[in-house]
């Protein structure tokens, strides 16, 4: 044996497996949306009695419906790569990162700061998880690049129950909530019973132990362990120009006057902002603060356009399969003759099963399978409500775990579902098949923890 050999503890050889069965399995997130395609348009049919063009009819119908959100999700690729890519956010990161002395450290570190970035907010975590991890892996030797993104992935886990979940905010805000629930609520449910309720926060508490400790334990040996050349995650340098050989053109392009008024302005939208609505992040104003920082910490806008036209080749994943997801929740949610849609039938296919103690546990294993077809929170919510609301109102279950219930299935299996992953596998330069079989483990783990979380409160 290798003197650099050690031997493999349990977690570390059932972890190294699922990550060899994905890496030799698992196609690219393009053929998984295409999978996925061609699974939910041959279910479709014979569940719900709707003929072949039916079904295209919603396809079609429904692959331009995520248009805005596309455009949303590649800006938060582009301005978070902006941000991360100045000198001065660097060295930030670099101050943050100098905490990590081993890879164990760096695997910890990496898992807390996503969580708590993504039970901030989601967009906000996504990004600055996967820069983080960038940042560590080119600090912390002897660190699996592979776990460390995946570890940066993890956090998104705590999403759906944290300050920027959409199911609770849309609940708290009231706004038809009586239509969206079939009648089964009428009248908003405030924070204090879905976000910050005593079930909620203990998942959170015990899920922020024991994921950052689960992904520890499996950072592979030393013989298995898959590093990343440092040289290889430096951004290409800016060649500065001297101001004397300058052109009036490019005296503009290097202004650093025009980028601080710019940066000013926006800053000044942001205050704004927070002082009327208090801090209520959405996904607009997370790309807004992303934007606006960048075009501050660049200095002048030569720099900050090489930088984002870095980054905007990060999207092409993006702009390819979101579409292809938008055509499956299409299909997902179109009503046949009965009136019933497949990821209704899904859901009515839980409650039929259930009881009041089991309610809460088979709505969030649910929302987990429809949370493969339908990768949204807001979607989810407007397909499943209608159905498991009155459910669990007929069966005395409160309406606050229900909705949390979803809130949790929606989050859980984004872990296996590369919809949400491509944000940060672009910035990583990483493809699925790397991270996912660690996801997995991610999975399995969080599952046991929520599962317990709704049967024991």
């Amino acid at each position: 044996m290798n003197t650099l050999e050690q031997k493999q503890t349990g977690l570390q050889k059932v972890s190294q497996f699922f990550v060899a069965l994905l890496q030799r399995y698992l196609p690219d997130p393009f053929i998984f949306a295409i999978g996925l395609t061609f699974v939910v348009f041959l279910f479709v049919m014979p569940s719900t009695g709707q003929g072949p063009m039916q079904v295209v009819n919603a396809w079609a119908g429904g692959f331009w419906n995520l248009l805005s959100f596309s455009m949303q999700m590649a800006m938060v690729v582009v301005t978070g790569h902006a941000m991360a890519s100045a000198p001065a956010f660097k060295r930030k990161l670099a101050m943050l990162a100098g905490a990590a002395k081993t890879p164990g450290q760096a695997i910890i570190l990496v898992t807390a700061i996503s969580a708590m970035a993504c039970w901030v907010n989601w967009g906000f975590g996504l990004v600055v998880g996967a820069i983080f991890a960038k940042e560590i892996a080119a600090r912390v030797k002897g660190v699996d690049y592979r776990l460390l993104i995946a570890s940066a992935y993890s956090g998104f886990l705590f999403w759906h129950g944290g300050l920027s979940g959409s199911i609770p905010l849309s609940i708290a805000g009231g706004a038809n909530i009586e239509k969206v629930t079939n009648g089964a609520v009428t009248a908003a449910i405030p924070t204090s019973e879905t976000i910050f309720s005593t079930m909620n926060l203990t998942i959170l508490a015990v899920m922020f132990v024991t994921i950052p400790l689960l992904n520890r334990l499996m950072h592979p040996a030393p013989q298995d362990t898959i590093t990343i050349d440092a040289e290889l995650l430096k951004e290409p340098e800016v060649v500065a120009i001297e101001k004397a050989d300058m052109t009036p053109a490019e005296r503009l392009e290097n202004s650093r006057v025009l980028s601080l008024l710019l940066g000013v302005m926006g800053f000044a939208y942001i205050i704004y902002y927070f002082i009327n609505n208090g801090f209520a992040l959405n996904l607009n104003l997370v790309n807004f603060i992303f934007l606006f920082s960048a075009i501050l910490l660049h200095g002048t806008p030569k720099s900050l356009l090489i930088s984002i036209s870095q980054g905007a080749r990060n999207c092409s994943g993006i702009l390819l399969q979101f579409p292809f997801y938008a055509g499956i929740m299409g299909m997902m949610t179109a009503t046949g003759d009965s009136g019933a849609s497949l990821a209704g039938l899904i859901s009515q296919a839980f409650v039929s099963i259930s009881n009041e103690t089991t309610f809460p546990l088979f709505t969030f294993l649910s929302a987990g399978i429809v949370n493969f077809f339908v990768p949204s929170g807001g979607g989810q919510w407007a397909v499943q409500a209608p159905i498991m609301m009155p459910a669990g109102a007929a069966l005395g279950v409160d309406a606050a775990k229900t909705a949390m219930a979803i809130a949790w299935g929606d989050a859980w299996t984004n872990m296996i579902q590369p919809f949400w992953a491509l944000p940060a596998l672009a910035i990583a330069g990483l493809g699925a098949k790397d991270v996912m079989g660690y996801c997995l483990m991610a999975l399995i783990g969080s599952g046991v923890i929520i599962s317990l979380g709704f049967l024991i409160f």
